[in-house]
């Protein structure tokens, strides 16, 4: 099915020599064992690599895979595919580079076999799975142009996986595996409900490409993907990537485009495996309405501290978890345990110099029996459990044009706690000088001196400092640092319909319509703020920081250009407190035990 309107697509590079390997339909090779191909890591058994093999899907265009499978055995093995823009010879060797410490995956932990985000057939190939690598719609030498997700690429997905089923070599039982953009087709696929995908392994994976990528509270970015399309996605000649930039201008709300740009969980009927965390600046909402929203209870989350590529490439016992789970439902392994192990497990961030806790066992998500405490703001700019009672408005003001202008409020800890869950704030906020703006916030904690902290997205022994505060100011990053969870409204968008929120502390904007605001009007703001799973000790404080700029690091904004002055923050924004404006921060205290 095509998309329901028509869209606009912006021209991409064609592959070139030194960029992506050649075109090489027919081609079989066997890799040896003891061989880097790529003078990464050293293969430990022969691999048959089937280069560009064609599958036409129901349209009539032709869409081109390479398969990773064990060599010289006449058993049929199961296939995970690895499905993306990305070029299915594009690897991490080719990516990390581009990002600071090369996310500390030493290129001695890949083979280069692997599609970027994708499982590595050098881990896999050896116990028995074949690893298909596709060349999506539009991009290498595929037919047509670069759907990113959406109904025509998960229709692609569903055909490529039925035709994958049925090669001779493979047993019949297919899965889908990986990371961020891997992840995110996860969701649109499996909704398809393809008969031979019988589990995926969604890890890290966005899930509505207008409220967690690129319109996120109704404020529009281009977040990573301009570099995406400019240094990554190639095509023939003809093809072009979708220009989301260009669609939000043509409709800045919701239309039957952005409409289909939403997985719809309820249709995912396979056994799923879900990895996630509080660290992604994408992916942590599509994680959590994944685990919510699929039906069935064959499904599992486990919820990391650390990014992602680490934890794909760098943590065997992830690869560990994820072949249980595959020979549970690819290879029919019924009584390997995997059904026995917790289905929620958390990670509980620490901040500076402290190593997370990972792997708390919780009986859900959202936690049973959480207490959501309402603190609301106090004239002193704190956060207390007393509302104000007189009729005196306070105000607190910002500008919102000054990343660093924001108005601060703070609660401190008298007792060691924990927060995992989800956050809200609910604000009274004005603006003089226009008839729309958009709010942004972040908690941050702070030690018992006040200081912000900072979380590390990797264990300080696989990077090539010995604490945080060594981190030059030039390396800081979204990929090795976390600030904080962050949410983001912008004032016409500030309808809710409580009937399709997931959760009463995550508010659904349905993002319908604008509603501009007479300048000076003050307005209330229901603002959803992204799950977080934070420890405190006692004299420890969690501040909510409100301001008009994205209050953590963009390290994109080279690739893009600027956003025209209407959608910009102009001037002083307001915040009014008291007892006819209840500001307040709702925050998700769990049982430490």
């Amino acid at each position: 099915m095509p998309d329901p309107v028509q869209v606009a697509f912006k021209r991409i590079q064609q592959p070139k020599v030194g960029e992506n390997v050649g075109f090489q339909p027919g081609k079989s090779e066997v890799l040896k064992k003891g061989t880097r191909p790529f003078d990464g890591k050293e293969l430990i058994s022969d691999i048959r690599t089937d280069h560009d093999i064609e599958i036409t899907v129901r349209d009539g265009a032709r869409l081109y895979v390479d398969v990773y499978r064990p060599a010289d055995t006449a058993e049929k093995v199961p296939a995970v595919l690895s499905w993306s823009c990305y070029g299915k010879k594009y690897s991490a060797l080719d990516m990390l580079p581009m990002c600071v410490w090369h996310c500390c995956v030493p290129r001695s932990s890949l083979s280069g076999l692997e599609k970027f985000e994708g499982l590595d057939p050098q881990v896999w190939c050896p116990q028995g799975y074949a690893i298909v690598s596709v060349d999506q719609r539009g991009t290498g030498h595929s037919d047509g142009q670069i759907c990113v997700m959406g109904p025509q690429d998960a229709e692609d997905g569903y055909d490529v996986v039925e035709a994958i089923s049925k090669l001779d070599w493979c047993s019949g039982s297919v899965g889908m595996a990986g990371n961020s953009a891997l992840a995110i087709s996860q969701w649109f696929i499996a909704a398809q409900q393809p008969p031979s995908l019988k589990a995926i392994a969604p890890w890290e994976g966005m899930s509505d490409m207008y409220r967690e990528q690129f319109v996120r509270g109704g404020w529009f970015s281009m977040s990573n993907f301009d570099l995406i399309t400019k240094e990554i996605v190639r095509g023939p000649v003809n093809s072009g990537v979708e220009d989301w930039a260009e669609m939000y201008r043509w409709s800045s709300v919701q239309n039957a485009y952005w409409r289909a740009q939403r997985a719809d969980m309820t249709k995912i009927k396979c056994p799923t495996y879900i990895r996630g965390s509080d660290v992604s600046t994408i992916h942590t909402m599509g994680s959590i309405r994944g685990w919510m929203e699929i039906p069935h209870k064959e499904k599992w989350i486990h919820w990391s501290s650390k990014q992602e590529w680490y934890e794909l490439y760098c943590e065997p016992e992830a690869q560990d978890e994820l072949k249980v789970f595959f020979d549970r439902y690819l290879r029919g392994a019924v009584d390997n345990g995997w059904e026995t192990r917790p289905k929620v497990r958390w990670s509980a961030l620490q901040y500076g110099s402290k190593p997370a806790i990972d792997d708390i066992v919780l009986e859900d998500f959202p936690v049973p029996g959480t207490e959501y405490r309402e603190l609301f703001f106090q004239p002193d700019h704190t956060l207390g459990t007393t509302k104000l009672t007189r009729d005196e408005v306070h105000i607190a003001s910002y500008d919102s044009e000054d990343y660093k202008s924001f108005a601060e409020f703070t609660y401190t800890f008298q007792e060691r706690s924990r927060l995992i869950g989800l956050p809200k704030a609910i604000l009274y906020v004005s603006c003089d000088s226009r008839d729309d703006f958009t709010v942004f916030t972040i908690l941050r904690k702070k030690n018992k001196d006040g200081k912000d902290l900072l979380h590390l997205n990797f264990p300080i022994e696989a990077t090539p400092v010995a604490s945080i505060e060594d981190i030059p100011e030039k390396e800081q990053s979204s990929m090795n640092l976390h600030l904080g969870s962050i949410g983001i409204l912008r004032a016409s968008h500030r309808e809710v319909d409580d009937s399709k929120s997931i959760h009463h502390q995550f508010p659904f904007h349905p993002h319908e319509k604008e509603e501009k605001v007479a300048p000076g009007t003050i307005i209330k703001l229901e603002m959803g703020i992204w799950a977080m799973g934070v420890d405190f000790e006692a004299g420890e404080s969690i501040s909510l920081r409100v301001g008009g700029q994205f209050p953590s690091i963009a390290e994109y904004k080279a690739w893009s250009d600027p956003r025209p002055e209407h959608e910009l923050n102009r001037g002083e924004h307001k915040l009014h407190f008291g007892r006819h404006f209840p500001c307040k921060l709702i925050l998700p205290f769990t049982p430490l035990e």
